[in-house]
């Protein structure tokens, strides 16, 4: 299950663990304008652990899950 919300700012994703033998935190997912962070609670240290990836990092990861074990590099498209 998820959840899409749109602030001032950010948009916002929660992505909720369904039932299952091990329920996992909710994580959050923050995009914004020049970055996306995703956030999760780690009730071990009882702290919020965070990653904030740049947009190119965002668009390397989103190629990257279509593609086979492998070494890329993404180039503009020349016209």
């Amino acid at each position: 299950m998820f959840t899409i919300e749109h602030e001032f700012d950010a948009t916002v994703v929660t992505l909720v663990d369904e039932p299952s033998t091990h329920l996992q935190e909710d994580v959050i997912i923050n995009a914004f304008d020049d970055c996306v962070t995703v956030e999760q609670y780690d009730p071990q240290h009882d702290r919020v652990a965070k990653l904030t990836f740049s947009m190119t990092q965002i668009r390397d990861l989103a190629a990257a899950l279509d593609l086979p074990e492998g070494a890329y590099q993404l180039r503009p498209v020349e016209t």
